[in-house]
């Protein structure tokens, strides 16, 4: 079995939702030993939409995905471990909260 070093849970949002994906990033991160990534305002990497990354530690899924399931409010947030395979982390591996979105895989 792969190891898993620790799980990035992508906030997704646009112009209209910014202020309330500010608020559930900045909510996990006072809540859970995460780091919190930079707001971004445009796509970034594979992700098609604006988006917040919250990086943590493996040990912490059990409490960091459940809290995401209920405090996100209808945003879709896109989930993956880290396991050193980044393309079936961001596909095989992944989960989604809310409606499926298509990466851009063409940057793996």
């Amino acid at each position: 079995m792969q190891r898993i070093k620790g799980y990035h849970a992508h906030i997704y949002f646009d112009a209209n939702t910014i202020n309330q994906a500010r608020s559930l990033c900045e909510d996990a991160a006072t809540l859970f030993p995460l780091r919190m990534g930079r707001v971004h305002e445009r796509p970034v990497g594979p992700h098609p939409d604006w988006s917040c990354q919250l990086a943590f530690d493996a040990e912490y899924i059990g409490v960091v995905l459940p809290w995401l399931a209920l405090h996100r409010d209808g945003l879709v947030v896109f989930l993956h471990p880290e396991t050193g395979d980044e393309l079936k982390d961001h596909t095989d591996h992944a989960i989604w909260l809310g409606a499926m979105r298509t990466l851009d895989l063409s940057v793996f």
